[in-house]
């Protein structure tokens, strides 16, 4: 009897792990979260897990979601990458087989999403990740098809690098350019290649490609070399936590053209860490807590309410998109099963959140979506300008 019971319960287990079903009986969908709580990225992580947490709260709040004629709520397993891609994979993988979860939000770094992602293409669960705007992140490394699994509430970098490129061109007159990146960083690296290509077939020049590696400090030798190229403008791709030591060096190197960055600058710790040394720069983004629309106003209002006035940064603001984007497909699977939510994931073709309008194309998990240019001013990020696909 007990050899049988224990048969019975091991072929149950097996069948949940390859059907991606939950049990018949579960009263909750079960949802996991990637995000960087610790390593390089501290802040994009706690952002992630607080716009997850009000989330989920909103959705349980209001009873939760009709799947099929039936409410269920949420229960969320978090898990931390500590910013290291061997161990995002690890929690995905740990997600999907020993949480049984129906869907995974995150990871937000590229270099963490992407093997987070294989592992949830080859499991067949769906991955939506809030920040990661790695093309490589939704494609198949070996076909470059796209991921059947994979989606993204992100822009992607070929987009966002056409977005800098023109903006230094059109809005700060530069005709030559230098970059610097981390050469071990698929983001960073990503989007400086797209930056160079653009700003290069539009007529300028770029002066200076300088690289360097995660963990690095000492960024005077690279400096040297952009300075003695004489750029009208330096692009900086990297992460808030990087650049303000980039940018005083720079200073104290006697370099005096401005610098413009990307999204990975949109944290409140880069102003911290910054202060008046980034006083009037650019950088490309997602959002702005600026914005006059009813969603954001109530995004904003519910957020600061939750976290002690704290205004959500665009990491918040994404991954609150990447759940009302689960919720809408949950709500239109019909039955609990990933398989099902996959396939209702797939067919939205429009979707208006706090980030703005998304429209995803049949076959593609990358949404096509305006960008904006925020300024920093007196210690704020300043909205200047839309950028459309």
């Amino acid at each position: 009897m007990k050899k049988v019971l224990f048969l019975t319960v091991a072929a149950c287990i097996a069948g949940l792990v390859l059907l991606g079903c939950q049990k018949s009986d579960d009263s909750a969908i079960r949802i996991g979260l990637i995000s960087e709580l610790t390593g390089d990225i501290p802040a994009v992580g706690a952002s992630c897990k607080n716009a997850a947490e009000m989330a989920v709260k909103e959705i349980n709040d209001a009873g939760g979601i009709d799947i099929g004629g039936k409410k269920y709520k949420v229960e969320l397993f978090i898990e931390d990458s500590a910013s290291k891609p061997d161990q995002a994979a690890s929690a995905a993988q740990k997600l999907i087989t020993q949480k049984n979860v129906i869907a995974i939000i995150g990871p937000n770094s590229s270099s963490n999403a992407i093997p987070a992602s294989e592992i949830a293409e080859s499991s067949k669960v769906v991955l939506i990740t809030p920040w990661s705007t790695n093309p490589k992140t939704t494609l198949d490394a070996k076909t470059s098809a796209p991921k059947k699994y994979i989606f993204r509430a992100a822009f992607i970098d070929p987009f966002q690098g056409r977005v800098v490129a023109k903006f230094a061109m059109d809005n700060i007159k530069a005709k030559k350019a230098a970059v610097l990146y981390d050469v071990a960083s698929d983001y960073n690296k990503g989007i400086a290649e797209f930056f160079k290509q653009t700003f290069e077939e539009k007529g300028g020049k770029i002066v200076a490609f300088e690289s360097y590696t995660t963990n690095d400090k000492d960024f005077s030798a690279q400096l040297t070399k952009i300075k003695n190229a004489a750029p009208d403008v330096i692009f900086l791709p990297n992460y808030y936590n990087e650049v303000p030591l980039q940018v005083q060096q720079a200073h104290r190197l006697g370099i005096k053209v401005p610098f413009i960055g990307s999204d990975s600058w949109g944290s409140q710790d880069m102003i911290k860490l910054c202060g008046k040394d980034c006083e009037g720069y650019y950088f490309s983004t997602h959002y702005s807590a600026e914005s006059a629309t009813p969603v954001v106003k109530k995004f904003i209002e519910a957020y600061k309410k939750a976290y002690d006035g704290k205004v959500p940064d665009d990491v918040a603001a994404l991954t609150y998109d990447s759940f009302g984007l689960l919720k809408q497909a949950l709500a239109g699977a019909g039955k609990l099963d990933r398989q099902s939510v996959r396939d209702a994931m797939a067919k939205i073709p429009n979707y208006d959140g706090v980030t703005g309008k998304m429209q995803f194309k049949e076959g593609s998990g990358d949404p096509i979506k305006s960008a904006v240019i925020l300024q920093i001013q007196d210690g704020k990020f300043v909205w200047f300008a839309d950028a459309q696909p």
